[in-house]
């Protein structure tokens, strides 16, 4: 099955973090595959993110994956920069090793008005998640792209 095309650009997406929400830009995180409903961003690895134990805190996880889910709904939508999070669960499944941290986000559903994805986090190299996240996502109304 072929891949659409998104309607943002992943070059879109990090300057949109970069210029306009600079405590995200600042991360580095890396747009490596976006498709509509489908966007895999890395997070590479800062070793302020270790916590005490030699994990990479909730807090940087729980960020990864806001900005992929933020990234998969523009990804539907378009530059829609107002869309903001209305709610984040967050399941930490395993310690994640200190190294890049991979997300790997999809739309459960989309609405007008709201939309439902979910973010798998994996350590760089492993096949087991370290994180599992559903978020919803408010879309400001008559804010979709063209």
């Amino acid at each position: 099955m072929k891949k659409q095309a998104a309607r943002i650009s992943a070059s879109e997406i990090e300057a949109i973090a970069r210029d306009e929400v600079q405590s995200v830009g600042r991360l580095g995180i890396k747009v490596e595959d976006l498709s509509a409903g489908h966007a895999r961003l890395r997070l590479p690895f800062d070793p302020e993110s270790i916590r005490p134990g030699g994990t990479i805190s909730g807090p940087v996880q729980m960020g990864l994956a806001d900005y992929a889910i933020y990234a998969v709904v523009m990804s539907l939508i378009g530059p829609v920069k107002l869309a903001v999070t209305t709610s984040l669960n967050c399941n930490f499944l395993r310690r994640p090793k200190p190294g890049d941290l991979i997300a790997d986000a999809t739309i459960l559903k989309m609405g007008k008005r709201l939309a439902v994805g979910e973010v798998s986090i994996y350590s760089d190299g492993d096949d087991e998640p370290v994180a599992h996240v559903v978020a919803t996502y408010s879309i400001p109304p008559d804010a979709v792209a063209g």
